[in-house]
């Protein structure tokens, strides 16, 4: 593994969506999420890890150090072991008396056990470098790989203006059962999206973490940047509709520590509706700006979807 970073990052992503639902509520019939107050769309930043692991793991065919972790077709509980077992203890039996006795006894005679077991999962899997995990699935038995924060943070996504989400009736030729048949020929169904909507996610990078705790380093960050830029180009489905990445705006301090508030950044980036525009629909209808007024000369600012430095 390379080094870890030693410059503090801040970034700011938008993307849009148009006809389709980027981040459907299970609570609301999958609705896109929204703010009931405001009107604003919003998507998890979960939603938005799921779309770099799906990347990550598609580009690096879920090879070390780039595998991922949280994923569908290992158990957590499988993948754990592996740690376990590279430290000399044999979890294939999960979490039962021999295994938490072993792990007794290789604790004894290694007092950096937990951290050895921790940074062969910081070494081997990607997203635990970069977004940390709760490594606990053996916490019955004493047996865990522990609990890592990582060093990359983002917030909610939040739409640039009020989206209106609309429910579209939808048929489908075929219908399911014989009694069915005999009484219809088509089945009604539904479906969730939003016409146009502008988004926002911001987001931080720590230094401190990635050198003392996980070793996300500069070749890891650039794989960051490329999965934010491209993320969306290998997820296409029907109900997302068309989404893209529109600009992602970064900011590279000249410290570990940083040299600015990361809302003094963030403030400087704006994306508003075009003049004589009400209702967007396009991602024309914006015009968007950037000021480095209170942002000091040290903080390196790049637009990397057009690769400028402001």
């Amino acid at each position: 593994m390379s080094n870890p970073i030693d410059n503090r990052y801040d970034f700011s992503l938008f993307f849009d969506v148009k006809n389709g639902n980027p981040n459907g509520d299970p609570d609301a019939g999958n609705m896109p999420r929204t703010d009931v107050e405001t009107g604003l769309g919003l998507v998890t930043d979960v939603c938005i890890k799921r779309k770099i692991r799906n990347y990550v793991e598609l580009t690096r065919n879920d090879q070390a150090p780039y595998r991922i972790y949280i994923q569908n077709r290992q158990t957590l509980n499988e993948l754990d072991g592996e740690a376990l077992a590279a430290n000399g203890v044999d979890a294939a039996g999960g979490a039962n008396a021999a295994t938490k006795n072993a792990i007794v006894a290789a604790k004894k005679n290694n007092a950096q056990f937990a951290r050895d077991v921790a940074r062969y999962m910081c070494d081997n899997f990607f997203d635990i470098r970069t977004f940390g995990a709760v490594m606990t699935t053996f916490t019955a038995a004493g047996l865990n790989c522990g609990q890592i924060r990582g060093p990359i943070q983002m917030g909610f996504a939040q739409s640039v203006d009020p989206i209106m989400p609309a429910e579209i009736a939808i048929t489908r030729e075929a219908v399911t059962t014989e009694e069915d048949a005999r009484t219809k020929s088509n089945a009604m169904g539904s479906k969730w999206i939003v016409p146009y909507g502008l988004y926002r996610m911001d987001g931080y990078v720590s230094a401190c973490l990635a050198e003392k705790t996980t070793g996300f380093s500069n070749t890891d960050l650039e794989l960051l940047w490329e999965a934010l830029l491209h993320m969306f180009e290998f997820d296409r489905s029907a109900a997302r509709g068309n989404m893209a990445t529109r600009k992602l705006y970064v900011f590279k301090h000249s410290s570990p520590l940083g040299d600015a508030p990361s809302y003094k950044l963030f403030d400087g980036v704006h994306a508003k509706l075009r003049d004589g525009i009400t209702v967007p629909r396009h991602f024309e209808d914006y015009d968007f700006g950037f000021s480095r007024e209170g942002i000091p000369d040290s903080v390196q600012v790049t637009e990397m979807v057009d690769g400028v430095t402001l």
